[in-house]
């Protein structure tokens, strides 16, 4: 059963991503700020950030890298970090992003298999950079810096070069913009191709949904390697003409300086900071009434977590859905709209359609005309699914179906009213006994303990080998907790399948930058008996 969006379809213009976003600035957006530095507090216009990416597109070009070329980035959110990505781009050249907390092997690994012939990278995380840059059998030269210690190629040396940028030609529609990699819904990391037009399109279809506005001002902490924020906290603050304040990494303390400061309004998070929002008594002494809208995506935002931080911070507190496979947004909750329960994840962005199956006999789940389907697995089409992954044919198989449809490895329900909820990650799901357990859902009830600070759920071994619901636990100061007492919250508020029958105290729940909580790291840890 196909599910049309709610919202009308939206025009997708043939256009590369540096047309679309630049190509018609007016004079009076040009004069506008586009981003602030957190760290350095430098403000840089429009104008001066096209300049930027024209200069450096221009010096690219005169290296000889452009269309069919390959080129790095492994760096923390900068405004340099935003010209480099979008002169790499207007070159004509295909960027591909890597995680900054990468170590050597890391890094060489996603230099080979993109086959990158330059990497831009910053003077801290130059060690790693230059031995993964050897071991990928680049040159030295290879390496350039977005920051400048003086000892190699920098940003600013190839801004003032002061090169016209080039003139390029490709298909939108099949011209590879960016290769984020992905580890999908199985398997280790994947270059995902995604082409311009699968990032305009997706800009395009989540501007009305999300409405923001020339007026905001975009606090940007999520990393701009991960597609989430390389959409979301920069292209669509760009496409709008927001001022984007960047973060080079997470700090609680900072993070609401930040929005205290600079007065953001629009902050994009993942649930582990509104964790911190709704529980750390911290958040009490700043002044955070310029926000008009937290949205929090990566990873399910349980109902009960939502409501604690809208009341405590009064602001709207919204969610969306997606994967890098989807460029990534395929469902947000639209502004203004009270009558969308929290803890869904909205309804599907204008030009997708998608749909439930049972993920063991592959059937169609009807949609219900009262009430909320059956859990089933998520399937999503529109203009902004990847073109499937790079050099690896089965895994593109695998998650693509021949009619578009992107298999998400997702579970989710879809209620009567077209309102989609993520119950977890199919691969996730504890089996107990012939019964699912969704640790997602475990989560949520464990964070609504008022002394735990945070907490996830892994399938372990009991002592007879069966699999069984596992919590790890982070206690807030100043409370005391044994294991019997959390699994005695869990069991007087689930069924007795969902118990949690083992407890482990742990200092911090190991996430990765863009929030999801790292269960295989919690699975190494050793099983309690």
């Amino acid at each position: 059963m196909i599910i049309a969006s709610q919202h009308p379809d939206v025009d997708i213009p043939d256009l590369s991503v540096y047309d679309f976003l630049f190509g018609s600035i007016t004079e009076e957006a040009l004069s506008h700020t586009a981003l602030i530095d957190a760290e350095t507090g430098t403000s840089t216009s429009y104008r001066e950030l096209v300049a930027g990416i024209d200069a450096v597109a221009g010096a690219l070009s005169a290296r000889g890298i452009g269309v069919g070329d390959v080129v790095a980035v492994h760096a923390p959110n900068s405004t340099a970090f935003a010209i480099a990505f979008h002169g790499i781009l207007r070159s004509g050249a295909t960027a591909t992003t890597i995680n900054s907390l990468y170590g050597a092997a890391e890094i060489a690994s996603q230099l080979r298999d993109s086959e990158a012939r330059l990497l831009f990278t910053v003077a801290p995380f130059l060690p790693q950079a230059s031995e993964a840059a050897a071991l990928a059998g680049l040159a030295a030269d290879a390496v350039a810096l977005l920051d400048d210690d003086g000892s190699r190629l920098s940003l600013a040396d190839l801004i003032l070069e002061g090169r016209p940028a080039p003139v390029v030609a490709f298909d939108p529609a099949t011209h590879v913009a960016v290769l984020p990699y992905s580890s999908g819904t199985t398997g280790r990391p994947k270059g995902v191709i995604l082409t311009h037009r699968n990032l305009v399109a997706n800009v395009a279809q989540a501007i009305p949904v999300l409405e923001g506005t020339a007026d905001d001002r975009v606090l940007a902490v999520l990393p701009f390697f991960h597609i989430y924020g390389m959409t979301v906290l920069l292209n669509i603050a760009l496409a709008v003409r927001a001022t984007v304040i960047t973060m080079a990494r997470f700090d609680l303390p900072e993070f609401l300086r930040l929005i205290q400061d600079y007065r953001a309004t629009y902050v994009f998070i993942a649930p582990p900071i509104a964790v911190a929002l709704a529980k750390h008594p911290l958040v009490d002494a700043y002044d955070l009434s310029s926000l008009r809208t937290l949205f929090s995506g990566a990873a399910p935002l349980d109902a009960v977590l939502a409501h604690a931080v809208a009341d405590r911070l009064g602001c709207q507190v919204r969610q969306g859905y997606g994967m890098s496979e989807l460029s990534p947004i395929s469902h947000a909750m639209p502004r203004g709209r009270d009558d969308i329960p929290h803890g869904v994840v909205g309804l599907a962005l204008p030009n997708i359609e998608c749909k439930l199956v049972d993920p063991e006999t592959g059937r169609d789940i009807v949609i219900p005309d009262v009430g909320v389907s059956e859990p089933g697995e998520l399937l999503v089409r529109g203009p902004n699914v990847m073109l499937g992954y790079l050099g690896n044919e089965q895994a593109t198989r695998e998650i693509l179906e021949a009619d578009g449809f992107l298999h998400t490895g997702d579970i989710a329900t879809v209620s009567a009213e077209g309102y989609v909820t993520i119950i977890d990650r199919l691969k996730e799901l504890i089996k107990y006994k012939g019964y699912q357990v969704a640790p997602a859902e475990l989560e949520a009830l464990l964070l609504s303990h008022p002394a735990i600070a945070d907490a996830a759920v892994v399938g372990a071994p009991d002592a007879d080998g069966q699999e069984v619901p596992k919590a790890f636990v982070v206690v807030l100061p100043g409370h005391v907790l044994l294991p019997g007492d959390v699994m005695a919250f869990v069991a007087e508020r689930v069924a007795p399948h969902k118990k949690v029958r083992q407890v482990a105290f742990i200092d911090v729940i190991p996430k990765s930058t863009s929030g999801k909580i790292l269960r295989k790291d919690l699975r190494a840890l050793a099983p309690t008996p």
